[in-house]
């Protein structure tokens, strides 16, 4: 049997092939003694691997966890190294008996040891209770008279990029763009065309109009390159994507999203200097030649074409495909057609009469399965060379005069560790020569030789692993191809955009430094909002309150902006003071200390360094106060608080914001019932229910006969009553389908949300994308009647697809679906309009 000391072989067993080339391997054994009486944190002699000193971490009576024994590997000399100096390591320890080396408890781990993080391992690497007595088949225990053995194996792994194993998001001088909603292809392709720098110089040299930047492809493709070029933060690619809809986002659509593009760019760039740009980067000639084999019929086309599709099928290699392509049989299902014969059972031959500088080889990794009548993915291994030459494909007659040799460019992957989290990204090499980047999405990571080929060449050990498109860009022309751009080559137009918007910026810049925005809320604002809180800043599921909004220099004293605001609303100064607004834990706005006038001749930007602390904004409560008063601390150490009313009408469905109240937190809340009775001139016995405000999902019934302070209640809480219904009133209202209570009105307010609605046609629709604020509880046809009404069209019409990562059904137009079921978990809806009558 093997035992511990077979070393390599016990490490082969415990831990996995590493992926990466092993620079060096070591092991290590600590025999530890008098195991009861050890420190509680103890470290082992040092031992040597890959140049580095290590050592064992042992914590015997646990970390963290006292019934277990944690053991970590950590690196010895930290205090010698570089803040930027790591290393990647694979390990595994194995505890056991010397007795016993057969039997033994063994863990593996994988980390990257850096100056941040020097030890890792196992918090529970085994139970205490199994140390001392025999368990597990083994007739010795792992402790024996206080003794065991710890064995390190180490292997130290080679980190050819530098990121191995690393939560680095960038790779310098490139940046990623950020994802859509929906898993697609669009940030891959983008990247790998952006990367051909000829092809981003003609992009760039499209003239525009200035007040039509935003209304073409090319115009938001030349911003989209514009934006990689210059900016060090990922890019959006949203304006490109609403002129294709939502029906462009599987891979067998990426020839058709690059022939628009292509198309496009084509046109635009007519009588300039870019004019044939296009053509000289991507147009290759061939020859298709069909002969039938059972009639004298034969046919033979001469075309440019702008890139290859070639299938996996059958095929093991990128050659393997290659010669499928150039001789096909044409039979059964897919006879030839000809006008005089009819299907004939054909020979389809194809002959490359040139290639193009940079070609684009889509490969096609789906079969069609008779059984299930579905496209199904071909998972068998499938390799692509990093060099290949083309010569051999080419006509006899060809010009063969310069080299047919490709270097690989790009290689765009449909990949993941499951089937479940696939993504798309791009792997590619932006200069001759250079090291491969892995784009996906906003993250940019350099990647080896090895992650570009070998770990796509799908099969048993990728299954997951869909490489759709390759980019092969002939050596002789690479050069030229991948030339630099230069500052010259950039549009004039975006770089005066640019320089004005960042001028722009500068100056706001100078301003927020010297100045600072105070908002200021009133009670007249707060009796003109409708909703939730005491007003709405910014949320804009609902509507959002008029706030008065102020610019002020910090370094000016409170009194200088008392004097000001108390002009702004023609109110005598000494009849007016502020409270700090503050954000609450449950993510609500109430007006809170009252700024006394022993901050007069203080700065507005010390109160918010003292008072406001912890808040982006200064948000400020002005009270106007009925005779003049002086503001002292004493005379806000009173038991005075302020509230706010509102009153809900279930007659109106409405939330009416009423006005502040002063009471006394020792007095009970039932006496305020007479204030609030003849506010909605209701009658003096009419009987209500009280309810504070406390968050939009939780809205608490208070006992009237109990005060304000028992209650709990402090200053800018919100008081909301309505009159008490009796049951013949509550079941009027529940017929009618109207909500009768305070909480259940909360409720309504809690489940809205603001949905996007975007149409599949994108920009080709005359409404591209819209949003609506609508309840979760809603069914599909109330969601459909509200669409149709902004469309103003016939809501049988409409069809909605859900997108939640990845496209999703249509959703049934019989359905009883609620909206929050609709959008499963999404914000966002795609809509089209059929072409029926109904």
């Amino acid at each position: 049997m093997m035992t511990v000391m077979d070393y390599e072989a016990i490490a082969n067993k415990i831990m996995p092939d590493p992926d990466y080339k092993v620079k060096d391997f070591q092991y290590f054994t600590w025999h530890v003694n008098n195991w009861s009486n050890i420190e509680r944190k103890t470290t082992g002699p040092r031992f040597e691997a890959g140049g580095c000193q290590w050592r064992i971490l042992l914590f015997p009576f646990g970390n963290k966890n006292l019934s277990k024994v944690s053991i970590y590997l950590k690196f010895a000399d930290l205090q010698d190294e570089r803040p930027d100096w790591h290393v990647c390591v694979q390990f595994a320890f194995i505890l056991w008996n010397s007795k016993e080396p057969t039997k033994y408890i063994g863990h593996y781990a994988y980390h990257r040891f850096s100056t941040q993080e020097s030890d890792w391992g196992f918090g529970k690497f085994y139970d205490q209770n199994k140390l001392f007595t025999p368990s597990d088949d083994r007739t010795h225990p792992l402790i024996e008279n206080g003794a065991c053995n710890i064995t390190a194996l180490v292997r130290v792994l080679d980190d050819p990029t530098g990121t191995l194993w690393s939560d680095r998001t960038y790779a310098p001088g490139y940046v990623g763009i950020k994802n859509l909603n929906v898993n697609t292809f669009l940030n891959s392709v983008i990247q790998s065309l952006y990367f051909i720098k000829q092809f981003r110089k003609a992009v760039y040299q499209i003239p525009m109009e200035s007040d039509k930047q935003e209304k073409s492809i090319v115009s938001a493709l030349q911003r989209i390159f514009y934006q990689l070029n210059i900016s060090d933060s990922s890019v959006e690619i949203t304006e490109l994507a609403r002129f294709f809809g939502w029906n462009i986002f599987l891979t067998s659509d990426v020839r058709k999203f690059i022939d628009v593009l292509r198309d496009n760019v084509a046109d635009k760039i007519k009588n300039t200097k870019a004019d044939i740009t296009i053509s000289k980067l991507f147009a290759g000639k061939k020859k298709t030649y069909i002969k039938c084999v059972n009639v004298d019929y034969e046919s033979l086309r001469i075309e440019d074409y702008y890139d290859i599709q070639l299938s996996v099928k059958g095929c093991k290699t990128l050659d393997d495909s290659f010669m499928k392509y150039m001789q096909v049989n044409l039979d059964g299902d897919n006879k030839y057609y000809t006008d005089d014969y009819g299907l004939q059972v054909a020979k389809n031959s194809v002959i490359f009469e040139s290639f193009p500088p940079v070609l684009h080889i889509h490969l096609n990794q789906f079969d069609y399965d008779v059984q299930s009548n579905t496209m199904v993915k071909i998972n068998s291994h499938y390799e692509f060379p990093m060099e290949i030459d083309l010569q051999k494909y080419l006509s006899p007659d060809a010009d063969k005069s310069k080299s047919h040799k490709y270097i690989l460019h790009g290689v765009l992957v449909h990949g993941g560790l499951s089937k479940y989290n696939c993504r798309y990204y791009a792997l590619l090499r932006p200069e001759k020569n250079h090291r491969w980047i892995k784009f996906d999405g906003a993250r940019v990571t350099p990647v080896s030789v090895k992650e570009v080929l070998e770990n796509n060449y799908g099969g048993s050990d990728s299954p997951y692993h869909n490489v759709y498109m390759l980019v092969y860009i002939r050596e002789s022309d690479i050069d030229e191809i991948l030339s630099s751009i230069l500052l010259e080559d950039l549009p004039k137009h975006l770089c005066e955009e640019e320089n004005a918007v960042r001028e722009q910026k500068q100056k706001e810049s100078i301003e927020n430094n010297r100045h600072m925005s105070i908002w200021v809320i009133t009670e007249e604002m707060f009796k003109n909002h409708k909703g939730f809180d005491i007003v709405n800043f910014n949320n804009k599921q609902y509507p959002l309150s008029e706030v008065s909004q102020f610019k002020f220099l910090k370094n000016r004293t409170y009194y200088a902006f008392k004097k000001m605001v108390a002009a702004n609303f023609e109110v005598p100064i000494d009849k007016i003071r502020f409270r700090i607004v503050k954000d609450r834990l449950n993510k609500t706005i109430r007006p809170h200390k009252v700024i006394t006038d022993d901050f007069l001749n203080k700065s507005m930007k010390e109160i918010k360094a003292k008072l406001a602390g912890g808040c982006s904004e200064l948000r400020l409560y002005m009270e106007i106060l009925e005779n003049p008063i002086i503001i002292k601390k004493k005379s806000t150490q009173t038991g005075e608080i302020i509230i706010f009313i509102k009153y809900f009408n279930p007659d109106a469905q409405s939330l009416e914001c009423l006005g502040q109240l002063y009471v006394q937190k020792g007095s009970k809340i039932n006496t305020i019932f007479p204030f609030l009775r003849k506010k909605k001139q209701l009658q003096q016995n009419t009987p209500l229910d009280i309810y504070e405000e406390v968050s939009l999902d939780m809205i608490e019934k208070k006992t009237p006969k109990l005060t304000f302070n028992k209650s709990v209640m402090q200053d800018g809480d919100i008081i909301c009553f309505q009159k008490t219904l009796t049951d013949k009133e509550i079941q009027e209202h529940v017929s009618a389908g109207r909500i009768y209570s305070i909480p259940q009105f909360y409720e309504s307010l809690f489940m809205n949300i603001i949905v996007q609605f975007k149409s599949k046609f994108g920009y080709k629709d005359s409404v591209p994308e819209f949003s609506l604020v609508l309840n979760k509880n809603m069914t599909y046809d109330a969601v459909a009647n509200h669409v149709a009404a902004h469309l103003n069209t016939d809501p049988s019409k409409l069809r909605f697809t859900s997108v939640s990562g990845k496209l999703k059904n249509d959703i049934a137009i019989i359905t009883d679906q609620t909206l929050s079921e609709m959008l499963n978990l999404s914000s966002c809806l795609y809509y089209e309009i059929l072409d029926i009558n109904v």
